[in-house]
């Protein structure tokens, strides 16, 4: 295993979050650099992604490196049977760095075993997703100036909702308080509300997306109901709407509140919302850039100073 493989953010305390933070504010002010002059990335991507993978590879080439891999599994060699073993080990031979995505849980980790070369988990099942979460980390950074102290309601598919998962786990060292609303088909899986237990967070737990609530987050987190997570299309039709946060909803926000989705939207955030300057979402998917040059850069053990 390589010590600088970043599978779970729970492998990172506050003080390893925040360098990380700080070395991608670095990247925002300058985010073309050489610093992978001849060295070449591997995105491994088993399961579809759109804006993860782009911003990965962006990150790759705007640090001066290449970039090989795959998009679908289908047109790997996965398809005609080859183990996740054979393909990692395989694509060590070619590659510095491996950034993967993989349905399975715990498959990020597993690659780690099986490998030197480091290994930035790009989300795996419905466990972690620690590029997520850092970029998640560094908007609520940016949009409040401080990570301390924050109320943050967590809104939809908190059950199957990796970010969900990671963002408890990176918060928990600022001392935040969380109200989760999700349908009872999606709550937040037991472990979780242990662990805020555990970590003596303050929490409340709804079916309703109103108000009152909105009136005290700083941060309210929208997530996508997931379709592919679902076996029935008739339980997904029947839950799919649960929560749509539009312009009376938002009335008495604070004025300092922003609205995060680790994205795709469907339906749960209106389009009026956009125009609002509670709308951070497509700012947060441009923070993902800098974060991830950030991440990389660690992984490679490459110092950023300036």
């Amino acid at each position: 295993m390589n010590n600088l493989s970043l599978y779970s953010i729970k492998q990172l305390n506050a003080k390893e979050i925040l360098e990380i933070l700080d070395v991608a504010e670095r990247f925002e002010k300058r985010p073309n650099r050489d610093f992978l002059n001849g060295m070449v990335a591997a995105t491994l991507f088993f399961e579809p992604s759109t804006r993860t993978r782009l911003s990965f590879e962006t990150a790759v080439n705007r640090l001066g490196g290449k970039v090989i891999g795959f998009s679908d599994a289908k047109v790997s060699s996965t398809s005609k049977g080859e183990s996740l073993n054979d393909t990692i080990q395989i694509v060590s031979n070619y590659a510095d760095i491996i950034i993967m995505r993989h349905h399975l849980e715990g498959a990020a980790l597993y690659a780690t075993e099986v490998t030197n070369v480091p290994i930035i988990n790009a989300g795996d099942g419905a466990n972690q997703h620690p590029s997520q979460t850092l970029l998640d980390l560094y908007s609520i950074r940016k949009t409040q100036g401080s990570l301390q102290d924050l109320h943050i309601t967590m809104v939809g598919d908190l059950k199957y909702g990796r970010t969900v998962h990671s963002l408890i786990e990176g918060m928990h060292h600022f001392s935040p308080k969380f109200s989760f609303i999700a349908p009872q088909q999606l709550e937040l899986p037991r472990e979780y509300r242990e662990l805020c237990d555990e970590y003596g967070i303050e929490t409340d737990y709804s079916r309703e997306l109103t108000n009152d609530v909105i009136k005290k987050s700083d941060i309210i987190y929208m997530t996508r109901v997931q379709r592919e997570r679902f076996t029935d299309d008739e339980d997904y039709k029947a839950i799919k709407d649960s929560f749509i946060l539009d312009l009376p909803l938002l009335e008495g926000a604070k004025e300092n509140m922003r609205i995060l989705h680790p994205l795709p939207r469907v339906n749960e955030i209106h389009i009026d919302v956009d125009k609002t300057p509670h709308a951070y979402y497509f700012t947060q998917a441009q923070n993902g850039l800098y974060v991830r040059e950030a991440m990389i850069c660690r992984a490679l053990g490459i110092e950023v100073k300036d």
